[in-house]
């Protein structure tokens, strides 16, 4: 016999849901003072290129070498960078730009854990809201580089892939720096979602698998220059 005090769990489990709901209108004032700041600030920048990747990344992996010279070599070449203003691979083009003398802006966010702003900005903002932040990563920038990294650069790369594929933004450049590391995952992924019919096979030439910063800084220039043109995959 069940006693008169017993909750189900989901009861338990939810049971502030309602002070939750309550306060979803004015949440909306929050998201749109979120918006507002975040504009303000991006759309007076130059020419920006945003890079993902692991906050794991240890300074002294080949990976967190590679994105310091991603973000130099885009600063020499007249592009600031966007990152995800956190440590690892966005430490480290963040701080590849600021040493270059570039814009070097950094789209933090609020975290219990990870994410802790780096020194290395010269423009910095802070997001509640990752929906809002993902906007900024993609509203402004001339391309994506994408560097190793776990289910949160996945996330980044499949969403910039998706708006591109689905024509929700403009037909910009997205390269994948670090041809070991990646080939492996989309190798068997891709054969998946063709032989089942989910992509096409003009969807894999909406990116480039690059082995270091010097070829997709390349590539980067040639899209640029001549217009985005499908890749041929090897």
């Amino acid at each position: 016999m069940k006693s008169k005090n017993h909750k189900h769990p989901v009861e338990n489990e939810f049971a502030n849901m309602g002070d939750f709901t309550n306060n979803d209108t004015w949440r909306i004032f929050r998201i749109m003072a979120e918006f507002v700041e975040a504009f303000e600030t991006m759309s007076q920048q130059g020419p920006l290129v945003t890079v993902f990747g692991s906050a794991r990344t240890k300074p002294d992996s080949p990976a967190y070498k590679e994105a310091e010279k991603m973000g130099r070599i885009l600063a020499e070449n007249g592009y600031g960078v966007i990152s995800g203003g956190g440590e690892g691979i966005m430490r480290a083009v963040n701080k590849g730009a600021y040493e270059a003398g570039g814009d070097s802006i950094g789209l933090n966010i609020e975290l219990p854990h990870e994410q802790t702003p780096n020194k290395f900005q010269t423009h910095s903002l802070s997001f509640r809201y990752f929906f809002i932040r993902k906007v900024c990563f993609l509203k402004y920038t001339l391309g994506v580089v994408v560097f190793p990294g776990g289910y949160g650069t996945l996330d980044e790369f499949f969403e910039s892939i998706t708006l591109v594929q689905t024509g929700k933004i403009n037909r910009i450049p997205i390269v994948i720096v670090g041809g070991d590391f990646w080939q492996k995952i989309f190798r068997e992924l891709n054969k998946g979602l063709l032989e089942s019919g989910a992509i096409e096979e003009s969807d894999i030439n909406l990116y480039k698998i690059v082995p270091d910063a010097d070829a997709a800084m390349k590539y980067l220039l040639e899209c640029h220059k001549y217009g985005v043109q499908p890749t041929v995959k090897e």
